[in-house]
């Protein structure tokens, strides 16, 4: 029974803890660019070649639908049917001994619907509408948040680069300043592909080389057949980079790692080697052809880049 006496009994006073070391000191402060595995979301219409791009990428292991690397040589997990089978698979390569470096997921629009199912399954609801007026989709933001959150885990553990894949779709722009317009976008919520982008340090937009030229006067586009990585924000598009990177790349792995490894394009030395290299699988007549534009470029990287990327496409299609 408590009495007056123990009840005015002063507490044990509590011993201090000790003092945390200082962490921001100025002999703390580092300098100098920092090499860490990157984080590349590439995404771009159907059929271009998103899968087969990231395949450049070291010993990639790919996670998501069998339909884009079905006919590519590369190692796969078995397709998630749940947001958590796809969370498991991340920490796999986190927590297992493995020989892979790259994780590739292919692609993000496919993951999206498992992320609404996960919060719909946990609110008892059958359609992600049902929560009311956006807080479904806000709600899958904290998928999203812990998703990015195991992969930089992934990232510093066991440093293997990360690749996101997606689609793109057109969507109209809502113009304050003037009237609206029509541009590409990520293939997912407003709210996820703002939060994904963000996070990335490179996002890379493909699309087919279109070249404008009138005829009858009329505008046509001309499509050259040359596919491109656009690094930077237009208004038809969404991109960005923060490795300094020229504003569009011949979509080919080699030469994204090149400009990312010097910060800019590719020198048209080295573009010229590989294509020399290229041209001893390609036939006589191809061969001819791709001398007299390699000639007529003048050491331009530019143009170089293009007639690589023209080169490789058509020995591929021939291989196939």
């Amino acid at each position: 029974m408590q009495t007056a006496a123990t009840a005015l009994k002063p507490a044990t006073p509590r011993k201090p803890e000790p003092a945390k070391p200082l962490r921001m000191t100025l002999d703390a402060i580092t300098s100098g660019r920092r090499k860490r595995p990157m984080r590349v979301l590439l995404y771009g219409t159907e059929g271009i070649g998103k899968s087969t791009w990231a395949s450049g990428a070291p010993a990639p292991v790919y996670l998501g639908t069998e339909d884009g690397t079905a006919q590519l040589d590369v190692a796969r997990f078995p397709e998630p049917q749940t947001w958590g089978e796809a969370l498991q698979a991340v920490d796999t390569l986190t927590t297992q001994e493995h020989v892979y470096k790259t994780l590739v997921v292919d692609t993000l629009d496919w993951l999206e619907p498992l992320a609404w199912d996960d919060v719909c399954g946990k609110a008892g609801v059958d359609n992600i509408e049902s929560l009311g007026y956006g807080k479904g989709y806000v709600a899958a933001l904290d998928r999203w948040r812990d998703l990015l959150a195991r992969l930089d885990v992934l990232r510093d553990k066991r440093g293997m680069h990360v690749i996101l894949l997606a689609h793109s779709w057109i969507k109209t722009f809502r113009n304050p300043e003037a009237d609206d317009f029509d541009r590409y976008e990520l293939k997912l919520h407003a709210k996820s592909a703002g939060l994904v982008k963000e996070w990335c340090d490179a996002v890379l937009f493909a699309a087919y080389e279109t070249l404008v030229a009138e005829k009858d006067k009329r505008v046509r586009g001309v499509d050259t057949g040359a596919r491109i990585a656009h690094t930077e924000r237009r208004a038809a598009w969404d991109a960005k980079n923060r490795y300094g990177l020229p504003a569009q790349l011949p979509l080919d792995w080699s030469a994204f790692v090149e400009a990312v490894e010097v910060g800019a394009p590719a020198s048209a030395t080295a573009l010229a080697a590989r294509i020399t290299e290229a041209l001893e699988k390609a036939p006589a007549d191809l061969a001819a052809k791709v001398r007299v534009a390699v000639d007529a470029a003048k050491q331009d990287a530019g143009q170089l880049a293009r007639i690589l990327d023209k080169l490789t496409a058509k020995l591929n299609i021939q291989q196939q």
